[in-house]
């Protein structure tokens, strides 16, 4: 059920600006996030997380979420009337190994709809959803994932054009793996480098996959933003750099530049020279999700709680609250200005080795109907972009995290992303109602053409 709120457009004074012609419009989400039907699928090792006593902090799981297993079509009719050019969803590991093949019957009749509504499906083919039983940990992982893509691929490929290898390896290393705040759980911390290598590994042997089956447009979207140090002095600047050489150059520059920044790579197993030959294959364009900048001083010696994450003590560095800024819901600064300066940063440091850039993720947690700080972020975000092209940088397309309210990982149902709400009280109905967002987006991207 679709429940109509109408509202009007927020600034017809002072539009958006106008981005290139062909510029592509999308919103995002991830399978586990919306699909639900937990028991048409395998297990994840998510649903093994999520089992644990403590793990999400509402206590809920992803076995139904919004039902869009069962309800893509309410779904597709939400995006045709947004009017996007592109919906980026996720290709679930676990419902495509499912033994009766009703998985990929499910993307094909997915793929199916979007194509009938005239929406560009984009799927992602790795959004933190790994099968039980497999570990990142594992080099073979990587093998067995470039067999997963080649069979999407073989089943959607007449009609997807554009693909995604992995959603956001940083997070997925660092959370999962390294502190333990996300599946499956491990807090190995600088131990986690292996599945940093082993994603990266993975995304070069899907694009050969990819290829293989005749794509021609494929990106990965990979999570980054501006590291601002505490203060100038030097044990600040050093403990940012260490950052910024973490969360940034280590998951740009081997698909970039073909190698690890200095001193990292022999910290990887393997044949590094030869994987990093696989990594850094080609690709049509490069996708940043963008949420806020991290300030980074020296370390503190003590724990720090940030953003709903423990940060332990032991850590080289220490994450500091942005002050004098807006927040979400989430606690999470709003800094529109981070996204023109990561783009103008990667822009400076890479030069030609920097494909077209997509936005493949950007948006915030507010709760409410009549969201109008989600349409203020929007808005200054969509202006920051627009700043980022005119220096510039070659930015393709832009994508809204999310279209739907969803399961947000460990933070369960609390935080509310979507242009559209989903009621979670009544599960037997999960009535989807367009948000004053929803609508504000709708007729911005009518004033782009």
């Amino acid at each position: 059920m679709i429940r109509r709120m109408a509202t009007e457009s927020r600034d017809a004074a002072h539009p958006i600006p106008r981005f290139p012609a062909g510029f592509l419009w999308g919103v995002s989400t991830s399978a586990h996030q919306i699909e639900g039907a937990v028991d048409e699928r395998e297990p994840s090792v998510w649903d093994a997380f999520t089992a644990e006593p403590g793990r999400v902090k509402d206590g809920s799981t992803a076995a139904v979420a919004c039902d869009h297993y069962h309800r893509y079509g309410e779904d597709v009719a939400l995006l045709a009337g947004l009017g996007v050019d592109a919906y980026r969803f996720s290709v679930s590991w676990p419902r495509v190994r499912f033994g009766d093949g009703s998985g990929l019957d499910f993307y094909d009749r997915l793929v199916d709809e979007l194509c009938a509504a005239g929406v560009r499906p984009v799927p992602t083919l790795f959004h933190w959803d790994l099968p039980a039983g497999l570990d990142w940990l594992d080099r073979d992982t990587a093998a067995r994932f470039a067999d997963h893509v080649a069979r999407v691929a073989d089943r959607l490929g007449d009609r997807v054009g554009k693909w995604i290898t992995l959603n956001e390896p940083a997070e997925h290393t660092l959370l999962g793996h390294a502190l333990g705040v996300h599946a499956p759980g491990r807090k190995l911390l600088f131990d986690a480098l292996p599945v940093a290598h082993h994603q990266l590994l993975a995304h070069g042997l899907a694009v050969r996959a990819l290829r293989a089956a005749g794509a021609t447009d494929i990106g990965i979207a990979n999570s980054h933003g501006p590291v601002w140090p505490a203060s100038r002095e030097p044990a600040d600047l050093e403990a940012a750099a260490f950052y910024d050489l973490l969360l940034n150059r280590l998951f740009a520059e081997p698909l970039l530049l073909g190698r690890y920044p200095e001193g990292l790579g022999e910290l990887m197993p393997g044949d590094v020279e030869s994987d990093l030959k696989v990594i850094a294959e080609p690709v049509d364009w490069y996708g940043v999700n963008y949420y806020a900048p991290t300030k980074v001083g020296a370390p503190q010696g003590t724990e720090i709680e940030f953003g709903g994450v423990v940060m332990p003590a032991e850590l080289p560095f220490s994450v500091r609250q942005i002050e004098g800024r807006p927040v979400t819901d989430f606690g999470w600064p709003v800094v529109p200005e981070g996204l023109t300066e990561v783009l103008t940063t990667f822009h400076e440091r890479y030069g030609d080795r920097l494909p077209p850039v997509v936005i493949t993720e950007n948006g915030c947690s507010y709760e409410g109907l009549d969201d109008q700080d989600r349409i203020a972020y929007l808005d200054g975000h969509l202006r920051a972009l627009h700043r980022a092209v005119e220096a510039g940088v070659d930015v393709r397309g832009y994508f809204v995290w999310s279209l739907l309210d969803n399961f947000e990982w460990a933070e369960g149902y609390a935080r509310r992303f979507g242009l559209v709400h989903v009621d979670f009280e009544d599960p037997a109905a999960l009535t989807r109602t367009p948000k004053a967002s929803y609508a504000w987006f709708r007729d911005m991207l009518r004033s782009q053409r």
